[in-house]
């Protein structure tokens, strides 16, 4: 998975936008926001660490986390899959441990995965990336 790295965060109760993290922000929802608006689906779900948008991973056929950094700004995303709870930042691609997020952390453990289940097509490995 690369190299981790400790870093240190400021503040009790969140972490000011310059390190791109904000602790007491929730997430959008359970599933990729854009995958949603237009009835798409997703292997993996990234929560923006800055303002709680969930996107689609880079193997998921729209990628949506990676293109919110883009057109955001907000350089840090974090897993949002049950028992994953590592960190990515785009700025110097590096992963590491960061802080304890708002609730909930991940979808929900009864969401299939790749999802929606109904929107997944049987070929669906031939759609990644």
């Amino acid at each position: 998975m690369g190299i981790r790295m400790r870093v240190e965060f400021m503040g009790d109760d969140h972490v000011d936008d310059q390190n791109g993290i904000d602790v007491s922000v929730q997430p959008s929802g359970t599933g990729c926001v854009e995958c949603e608006a237009t009835s798409g689906w997703w292997l993996h779900l990234r929560r923006c660490a800055q303002c709680g948008h969930i996107g689609c991973c880079d193997t998921s056929p729209s990628q949506h986390a990676t293109a919110h950094a883009q057109s955001s700004g907000h350089p840090i995303i974090g897993s949002f899959e049950p028992g994953e709870d590592w960190f990515w930042n785009y700025a110097d691609s590096s992963f590491f441990d960061g802080p304890e997020m708002l609730p909930p952390t991940s979808h929900p453990i009864t969401q299939t995965v790749p999802g929606p289940a109904e929107r997944v097509p049987i070929d669906w490995r031939n759609h990644l990336n």
